[in-house]
């Protein structure tokens, strides 16, 4: 990218919701549930120009709403910049409702009727922001009102003064321009007189026009591409891109010849398609990814073939647009790889490669999530179960008034359960915090999963800022029986986190009938990186320094994406955890410690006999807890033996 540019590309255009229907195979009619994602090209493109290493910019209104809120901040994780993102206090987000009811057919149902978006004003942009950018991206349907229009000719008009280039996706929808019932938003293609004038008359305004064929036939006034293509180089001499699904694309940059293939062409492979909504904003994407930074036709239509075939396969539009690390694991093995939803590497860095990219370098982890070691602490000091919810919501407080001491410079977390602590995830959910949630029995050996319902089934109605953890009691040298049975629950876990987009966090704890060694964690974690299971999370007891070193070498070796190994307590005393601190000095791995008992369980019990107030409670939790912070932050101080 040019140092005179901030951005890369400007995007500017459709911003909206897309509901997914999860029922594949089903009509919209009879579609269940949907799964809610970012939307609209325009937004689209900037979300994946983002995500595919580019410095994009989103120009759009969205309503002062929920959903407009939801594409801010899904536009900021991938760190798409929304300065102008404008909030309209008057119109409402659009929304798009889709289903995929087979290989040919994929009904969708636009609710755009006097949306944030097409309000668009020109008031909400200059000419310095327009000039900010390398190229300026305008897709087509915001040329289909003459208010929308005015609103593109004028950034168009600073572009062209500033020297911005300015790239057309003709992204052709006939019901947007009024010409089909509002029940055909799958309609690719209605032959239209006024449309082409339309589009013929802004042609020469574009340094870079992309489409299907069909939105080359509306653009030329011919259903013959050729023909087409002709009548738009008799008025632009634009570099024009026409997308050709499995066949690849074509690109023009002179004079058309008698035939697609004889323009710069670069075919893609066929794959099993499952969507194809999306693919052509994932195509421009890949493709601008290398456009913009003056690479060849053959990487541009490279990056473009692999990022529409990647999104083919896959359920979502933005979501589903791959990473750097992924498209570039995909275009080495691309000819192999006829089904990437079902390869396990590319689906694996899809997953660990679009993870919230929060910060979660340092971890002081406040873990209450015990349930059958309160419920005996109650009973046992006279006290009534039902209490354990007020308890865990004052356990919270503590925790929160901890990290809003001047000391607490680390990322504050919790491990809470949904038995007795509903109240207390419902609180904290929302606030950025590290929130973990147990799913094993408590003691279970073999591990056994809480509830009735499948697993699959419980993650669906949780917030996907929930990190499932698991505890397992697990011995390398385990009964061959038991140790298949408990990895046959920690693969299926696995692999229903994967489904529902919940990080995994695998604690490991020897069972204490059985003899340790400083192998023990070693083996176990090196065994399940053998069944294809790769937690996000370790959650593991302090390791000696050779462990330590093991255990870092496996990881980078086997999954260098894992986010790390947490410490856990097991009730030891605060000086025992400061000298295991101690110990991971040096460790990168180490990411902070999710402890418990040794912070919660002596005021617990006072306050369970009564003996205590509930703010006495908060604030001998609190000062544990910062007590323990304090032991995290001075733990590099002294040398490690």
């Amino acid at each position: 990218m040019s140092t005179t540019h901030k951005f890369d590309v400007i995007c500017l255009g459709r911003a909206g919701v897309d509901l997914y229907g999860e029922q594949i195979g089903s009509r919209l009619e009879d579609v269940s549930s949907f799964k809610k994602s970012l939307g609209g090209s325009s937004c689209n493109i900037a979300y994946g120009t983002a995500r595919l290493g580019l410095k994009s910019s989103m120009l759009t209104r969205v309503g002062d709403d929920h959903m407009g809120r939801f594409l801010t901040e899904e536009l900021e994780k991938v760190g798409c910049d929304v300065s102008h993102v404008k909030s309209d206090p008057n119109r409402l987000t659009g929304l798009v409702l889709l289903s995929i009811k087979d290989k040919q057919s994929f009904p969708l149902l636009f609710y755009r009727q006097d949306c944030a978006d097409m309000a668009l004003d020109s008031s909400d942009f200059d000419y310095d922001y327009i000039a900010s950018g390398k190229a300026l991206l305008i897709t087509g349907t915001h040329f289909s009102t003459e208010h929308t229009k005015a609103t593109s000719l004028k950034a168009i008009e600073y572009a062209r003064s500033a020297g911005t280039k300015v790239v057309l996706d003709i992204d052709y929808r006939p019901v947007l321009w009024g010409l089909t019932g509002l029940d055909a938003g799958e309609n690719r293609f209605v032959s239209d007189d006024n449309v082409t004038q339309h589009l013929l008359e802004i042609l020469p305004l574009f340094d870079l026009i992309v489409g299907t064929e069909e939105e080359i036939h509306i653009a030329g006034g011919s259903t013959d591409t050729i023909a087409s293509l002709r009548t738009i180089r008799q008025i632009t001499n634009a570099e024009i891109v026409v997308k050709r699904g499995a066949l690849g694309c074509s690109v023009f940059d002179g004079e058309i010849p008698d035939n697609l293939d004889l323009g710069f062409t670069r075919y893609g492979v066929e794959i099993e398609v499952l969507n194809v909504l999306g693919a052509g904003d994932a195509f421009i994407s890949g493709f601008l990814k290398g456009w913009l930074r003056d690479e060849s036709y053959a990487n541009c239509c490279d990056y473009a073939n692999a990022c529409g075939a990647l999104v083919v396969s896959r359920l979502s539009c933005a979501p589903a647009v791959p990473t750097v690390e992924e498209l570039n694991n995909y275009l080495c093995r691309r000819n192999e790889v006829l089904r990437p939803d079902l390869d396990e590497e590319i689906t694996h860095l899809h997953r660990v490669t679009t993870r919230s990219v929060q910060n979660w370098d340092e971890l002081c982890i406040f873990a209450f999530d015990h349930r059958k070691q309160l419920y005996d602490m109650a009973t046992e000091n006279g006290a009534d179960p039902t209490r354990i919810p007020e308890l865990k919501l004052l356990l919270l407080k503590a925790a929160e008034s901890a990290a809003n001491n001047p000391c607490f410079t680390y990322q504050p977390g919790v491990l809470i359960d949904d038995t007795y602590g509903q109240d207390a995830l419902n609180h904290i959910t929302g606030k950025g915090w590290w929130i973990g949630r147990p799913v094993e029995l408590p003691s279970s050996r073999p591990l056994t999963l809480e509830g009735d319902a499948s697993i699959g089934s419980r993650l669906v109605s949780w917030p996907t800022e929930h990190i499932v953890k698991c505890l397992v009691f697990f011995h390398p040298e385990d009964e061959a029986g038991l140790r298949l049975e408990q990895e046959k629950t920690i693969r299926a876990l696995y692999h229903s986190c994967c489904a529902s987009g919940h990080e995994f966090l695998l604690e490991i704890i020897p069972p204490a009938d059985m003899a340790t060694n400083e192998d023990n964690l070693v083996r176990v974690i090196e065994r399940l990186y053998n069944l294809g299971i790769r937690p996000d999370w370790w959650k593991l007891p302090a390791p000696g320094k050779t462990a330590w070193e093991k255990i870092s070498a496996l990881v980078k070796n086997r999954a260098p994406h894992c986010r790390g190994v947490i410490l856990l307590g097991l009730d030891a005393p605060l000086r025992d955890l400061e000298a295991a601190f101690r110990a991971s000095a040096g460790f990168d791995l180490c990411k902070g410690f999710a402890v418990g008992r040794s912070i919660f369980s002596e005021p617990s019990r006072a306050w369970f006999r009564n003996e205590i107030s509930d703010s006495e409670l908060v604030q001998r939790v609190e000062e544990n807890y910062l007590q323990l912070v304090r032991s995290w932050h001075n733990r590099k101080s002294t040398e490690v033996a």
